[in-house]
């Protein structure tokens, strides 16, 4: 594990934390811990599925567009392999 020295920590900040981590049940290192983990890597962080299906509903996409797209895709994929490069 990495270890963190927080350098020039003012006394107002220093006594809020003692209190926080007292509220907590924690010391002030784990109570140290908790926030930034919950704050770089929060648990409800958004999902790429969820987030592309959002963009689709807010734009108007249907499920007539995806089939459309995919008939589009599967139209235009070939079934051979590209051709080599030649470097020169």
């Amino acid at each position: 594990m990495a270890i963190l020295t927080v350098r020039n920590l003012s006394d107002e900040v220093h006594r809020a934390l003692r209190s926080r981590a007292a509220r907590h049940g924690r010391s002030m290192e784990a109570e140290v811990r908790e926030i930034l983990s919950s704050t770089v890597k929060p648990e409800q962080r958004p999902r790429m599925g969820a987030v592309m299906a959002a963009v689709a509903r807010v734009n108007g996409v249907t499920d007539e567009d995806v089939l459309a797209l995919e008939r589009v895709l599967a139209e235009a994929r070939e079934d051979t392999p590209a051709e080599p490069l030649e470097l020169v």
